[in-house]
């Protein structure tokens, strides 16, 4: 399993219930190979459902399979690793739960000093963004695409970008440095999920 190509962020707003896994499954099918499950609302049960249900498709499907935040319930469904963000768990507690050969990556936002200290800690890839407005965080920090030429010239693991991604925006990234591109809306808020991944599985290709 490679950290490399379309990295989809599952949204319980934009998918529905009774059609989780089939919609994931969908992305898969269109080119994703790295599912991350993000959910903060939902009752503790139907996580674990969902999650558990998330793992043995992916593994199904050899993906790779990372959870947000939680690293209670990365543990509990045995996840591939996990996604933290500033406020999250630290990375060494992660690893202390976990295992020290899970995935972690971090959220660095604008920052390539915050990603340099996170690669140096052991983080399996580091995550930058916002490039474009996005509709999930508005709020979020503008990040300009020649910190992923600078990110590509001094880090060592892989680089993921997020934030208002398109199939027209995302060759730009990838071409700066960019080795996954994270989408939510881009792929679960359009009406054809496998044609939709399908178009940025694509970028990588060309």
């Amino acid at each position: 399993m490679q950290l490399q190509g379309l990295y989809i962020i599952t949204d319980n707003a934009l998918i529905p219930p009774t059609k989780f896994i089939e919609t994931v499954e969908q992305a898969i099918a269109g080119g994703a190979s790295i599912v991350q499950y993000r959910d903060k609302n939902s009752d503790k049960a139907l996580q674990i459902e969902q999650a558990l249900a998330l793992r043995k498709l992916c593994h199904k499907h050899r993906v790779l399979f990372l959870i947000n935040d939680d690293v209670t319930l990365a543990k509990y469904v045995n996840a591939d690793g996990v996604h933290l963000g500033a406020e999250d768990t630290p990375m060494c507690v992660a690893r202390a739960i976990m295992g020290e050969k899970i995935v972690v990556g971090i959220s660095c936002y604008n920052q390539l000093s915050l990603a340099q200290r996170a690669v140096n800690a052991g983080a399996t890839y580091v995550a930058f963004g916002s490039f474009f407005s996005s509709a999930t965080k508005p709020d979020a920090v503008p990040v300009e695409i020649n910190l992923l030429q600078e990110a590509r010239k001094t880090l060592t693991r892989p680089i993921v970008a997020i934030g208002g991604i398109t199939p027209e925006n995302g060759s730009e990234l990838i071409a700066a440095g960019a080795d996954c591109l994270a989408i939510i809306r881009g792929v679960f808020a359009q009406s054809d999920v496998t044609a939709a991944a399908q178009r940025y599985a694509q970028l990588f290709k060309t």
